[in-house]
C-alpha cells in the first residue's frame, strides 16, 4: 500500500479538504459555517492531538483518502490532547450537522458521552484508533463496539505482543526497565500496557520496573522523564514504550551517553515501540530502537473513508462497520523494506534523514 508524506505543519485547529484543496477555519477548531457544497456529503474527522505524530500522520492520510471521493467534503479538527477541547469539538459536530463523524478519542471514557450525543442526534459515528466500546460509556464489562457506532481500528494487544514476546528472549536476566505509557484512559494505551504484562512481565518475574510514568504519546514528555530517570545512576536495560514517539524521546535523552551508546554505535539497552513511523524505522536502522509494530495510518485512513462513503450513500449501516488492520513487526531484519517505502513517499530523504 502506498503511503503519503506527513505534512510538516500539524493541525492546531482545523483544515477543510474539498477536492484536494485545504483552507483554515476558526481557532476553535470548527468550520466557519455548517454548509457544505450542496451535493457533497460533509464528514468530520476529530483527531486527538496534532503533537502526536501518529495522529498527525493519520490526519494527513485522511485528507489524501478524501480526495478520492468527489462527493465528500472532509473537515479535520484536533482536540490537542485535551478532553474538554475534544468534547467541545464533538458537540460542535452536532451544531454543524455533519453527515458522518470519525472520532479518534484522547480518552475513551471522557469522549464516550459526547459520541453518544452524536448518535442520539442521528449522526453516524465511526470511532478509530481507538475504538469506543460500550464499557467506555456505561462502565460495564461490555467490550463490544459502542451501541449505534462502527469502528475501524488496529488490535492494541497484538501491536504490543509483537515486541513483548521477543523481549522475553533478549532482555537480560534481572534487568531494570522503564515503561512509558500513553494517556490515562486511552484504550490503545491501556491495552498495550496490559499486553506487556501478559506477554512479558508475567514471563519474566526477574525483571524490575525501575520507573513507569505517563508521557501521553509525546516525545518531549518522554525525553524529560528519561533525563530524570537516568540521574538515579541505575543502568536502564530496556525502554518499553507504548508508541514510537515516546521511545524516540527517551532514546534522545541517552543518545550521547556513553553508558548507553558505545563509541562504535553499539548499545547497552533495548527499546521497543509501536506505530512503525518513519522516525521509528530510522531509529531501528541506527540500532537504537529494537523493534516496533506497524500501525499503518494510510490503510486506516483509506478504510475509514471507504466505509464513511458507503454509510453516507446508504450502501451500508454504520453499525455494520467493524474492521481492523494488521500489526506486522518491524525490526533490524526487515527495516530497510519499510525505509524504502518511506523514501518512495518522501517522508525519508535519499540521504536517510526525516524530510
Amino acid at each position: 500500500m502506498k503511503w503519503r508524506k506527513i505534512s510538516a505543519v500539524l493541525l492546531s485547529a482545523a483544515m477543510v479538504v474539498t477536492l484536494g484543496a485545504c483552507s483554515s477555519s476558526s481557532d476553535s477548531g470548527s468550520s466557519d459555517s455548517g454548509e457544505g457544497s450542496g451535493d457533497k456529503y460533509r464528514v468530520c474527522f476529530v483527531a486527538r492531538a496534532s503533537a502526536d505524530t501518529f495522529a498527525a500522520w493519520m490526519t494527513t492520510e485522511m485528507q489524501a483518502a478524501a480526495e478520492q471521493y468527489d462527493d465528500i467534503e472532509l473537515t479535520c479538527v484536533s482536540g490537542e490532547g485535551d478532553d474538554n477541547t475534544e468534547n467541545g469539538l464533538l458537540e460542535d459536530c452536532i451544531t454543524q450537522e455533519y453527515d458522518l463523524v470519525i472520532v479518534q478519542s484522547n480518552n475513551n471514557a471522557a469522549q464516550a458521552p459526547y459520541v453518544k450525543q452524536l448518535v442520539d442526534a442521528g449522526i453516524p459515528v465511526i470511532t478509530t484508533n481507538p475504538t469506543t466500546h460500550q464499557s467506555d460509556l456505561d462502565g460495564s464489562d461490555d467490550d463490544s463496539v459502542m451501541e449505534g457506532t462502527g469502528t475501524v481500528d488496529a488490535d492494541p494487544i497484538e501491536q504490543a505482543k509483537v515486541s513483548a514476546e521477543r523481549a522475553v528472549e533478549e532482555v537480560p536476566e534481572n534487568a531494570n526497565v522503564v515503561v512509558l505509557r500513553g494517556p490515562s484512559g486511552n484504550y490503545h494505551a491501556e491495552k498495550r500496557r496490559e499486553a506487556w504484562d501478559t506477554y512479558f512481565f508475567k514471563e519474566r518475574p526477574d525483571v524490575t520496573i525501575l520507573y513507569e510514568d505517563y508521557a501521553n504519546w509525546n516525545s518531549d514528555e518522554a525525553l524529560a522523564l528519561m533525563e530524570s530517570w537516568v540521574q538515579s545512576g541505575t543502568h536502564i536495560d530496556a525502554i518499553i514504550s507504548m508508541n514510537d514517539n515516546m521511545a524516540a524521546g527517551a532514546i534522545e535523552a541517552i543518545r550521547k551517553d556513553t553508558d548507553y551508546v558505545n563509541a562504535d554505535g553499539t548499545t547497552s539497552f533495548f527499546a521497543y515501540g509501536v506505530d512503525g513511523t518513519a522516525q521509528g524505522c530510522l531509529l531501528i536502522q541506527e540500532g537504537l530502537l529494537t523493534s516496533t509494530a506497524l500501525q499503518n495510518a494510510a490503510e486506516l485512513a483509506e478504510m475509514n473513508m471507504d466505509y464513511a462513503h458507503k454509510v453516507v450513500t446508504g450502501e451500508m449501516e454504520v453499525t455494520e462497520v467493524n474492521d481492523y488492520v494488521d500489526a506486522p513487526e518491524i525490526n533490524a531484519d526487515n527495516v530497510e523494506e519499510y525505509i524504502q517505502i518511506y523514501i518512495d513517499n518522501g517522508e525519508i530523504s535519499e540521504d536517510g534523514t526525516l524530510s
